[in-house]
């Protein structure tokens, strides 16, 4: 009987990696990963396509980190994908000139390829009807300019992330960054604002390089020039006069939570607004899920962290199975809106000390399921637990089935839906009993479905399932891909 280790989570065959063990300790391995990494760079930089296995990021990996995600494969075929395959798609990538910019998992490509059993000589044929949609010669995209408006702990994720990600440049730019002053040392408040984006306790260091203008009117990191504004009110802000137009601005600071307010930010050189938090009366939207036909839409709500967890697994539950009602409980990390000692709150609880208390307290979560899902309104409660740690939260969902489910049934669909499909970004799939929250850190999917921990009920009909999700870092990329679809720079993909 065959032997199973877990690796990332995933159960891996120990034969299987035992008799490839000698193949992927060599010499030659590491070379061919390196190879990998570098056609990978040159294909961002000079086409803006990039390539992703199993929706890890190739570009910036280790060799071992590469090899490690190759023996991973065998979560989703019986067999390790060659090495010697991905360089080979890749480098057929790289030939095919036509590519627009894209997101394309060679890791799907390769999975695919090697199910249907093709001989090798057929491999670039079928590359080029995979990636035909891909291929287009009126192909344009202009970048979109980003205004952050606040930079607490999701206005720093959001500008890592961006940063990271600037590529070539044309899809999101940071071009600001707007503050209310704190201090009279303006160079001293930058050099902190800059300290708390270098070195974070939770998401660790931000690797790369800044420079402070010498008249403090900007910073450059990362080679991208970024104006620092001080201001009190958005009215006191013209834009143009930074050199940014036509731009989307992010509002992370919660102050304007509806149109009216957000209304503010339209100044000179502002187009769009893209609210991080629940909003009144604008449309909360989880995308993936409910993003199609708002690119006209001037200002938006990303919703919570917690409605861009839980609205993915329950889409799959209804449209497969029906929901009749449900609760939804989350036991959530503490916030900066809490109390670090015992002090006056205005809400209930959440004035005892954060560090040491779980703080029972409301939850607008079944609301906003609401605003995504019309039809189960009134169907889904919430509540909300917050714990004494600094991330990651997990829900859970008790759900009332209309049709009859079983284990298998469900977590078949939502593994499924986490390889390949609208939800492919969002979603991921754990099969490990040994999954903690500390795992979850650094995650950029916005829900982790805990597949061991899925209960149904004897008849069938009542659902219990078990979902992870990093508040921070995998809500700030969510808002990123939202904002993207905004800007209308969102590129094709191919999961």
């Amino acid at each position: 009987m065959s032997k199973y280790i877990t690796i990332n989570h995933y159960s891996i065959k120990l034969d299987n990696i035992m008799s490839n063990h000698d193949l992927l300790v060599r010499h030659q391995q590491e070379k061919l990963a390196l190879n990998l990494v570098h056609t990978v760079g040159d294909l961002r930089f000079d086409k803006g396509i990039e390539l992703i296995m199993f929706r890890k990021a190739i570009y910036d990996a280790k060799p071992s980190e590469i090899i490690r995600n190759h023996i991973l494969s065998q979560a989703f075929i019986d067999q390790a994908i060659p090495l010697e395959l991905t360089v080979t798609i890749t480098n057929i990538i790289a030939q095919m000139d036509s590519m627009i910019p894209a997101r394309i998992d060679i890791g799907t490509i390769a999975v695919e390829w090697l199910s249907a059993g093709k001989p090798q000589g057929q491999l670039e044929e079928f590359i080029e009807y995979k990636l035909g949609a891909f291929t287009s010669d009126d192909f344009q995209s202009s970048p979109r300019h980003v205004v952050l408006f606040g930079f607490g702990r999701i206005g720093r994720l959001l500008a890592r992330i961006i940063i990271d990600t600037t590529g070539r440049g044309d899809q999101l730019r940071l071009k600001a960054i707007v503050l209310r002053s704190k201090l009279k040392d303006r160079k001293a408040e930058i050099e902190k604002r800059l300290a708390l984006l270098e070195d974070d306790s939770v998401h660790g260091t931000f690797l790369g390089r800044y420079e402070i203008a010498e008249d403090l009117s900007s910073v450059v990191i990362n080679g991208s020039r970024i104006a620092m504004i001080f201001a009190s009110s958005p009215a006191d802000i013209d834009y143009t006069q930074y050199g940014i137009h036509n731009a989307l601005l992010i509002d992370n600071t919660g102050i304007f939570r509806d149109k009216d307010g957000l209304s503010n930010h339209l100044r000179p050189g502002i187009e769009k607004i893209l609210l991080t938090a629940p909003g009144d009366d604008i449309p909360n939207i989880v995308y993936g899920v409910n993003h199609e036909g708002i690119e006209d839409e001037q200002i938006l709500s990303a919703a919570s962290c917690t409605t861009n967890a839980i609205v993915p697994p329950i889409k799959i539950i209804d449209d497969n199975f029906g929901i009749e009602k449900g609760h939804l409980e989350t036991i959530h990390s503490y916030t900066s809106d809490q109390n670090l000692l015992d002090n006056f709150h205005k809400k209930p609880r959440r004035g005892r000390s954060a560090a040491i208390n779980m703080v029972l307290t409301n939850t607008g979560a079944a609301k906003a399921v609401s605003k995504v899902f019309p039809h189960l309104k009134g169907k889904l409660t919430g509540n909300a637990v917050r714990v004494p740690t600094p991330n990651v939260s997990i829900a859970i969902l008790v759900l009332h089935l209309n049709k009859k489910a079983s284990v298998d049934e469900i977590n078949t669909l939502i593994g499924e839906a986490s390889l390949s499909g609208d939800l492919a970004e969002q979603l991921h799939y754990s099969i490990s009993e040994e999954f903690v929250s500390s795992h979850v850190v650094g995650y950029n999917a916005t829900s982790i479905v805990d597949a061991p921990s899925t209960i149904v009920s004897e008849d069938g009909k009542l659902a219990t399932i078990y979902v992870w999700y990093d508040n921070e870092y995998g809500y700030s990329h969510q808002v990123v891909r939202l904002a993207k679809h905004m800007g209308k720079v969102r590129r094709k993909v191919l999961y």
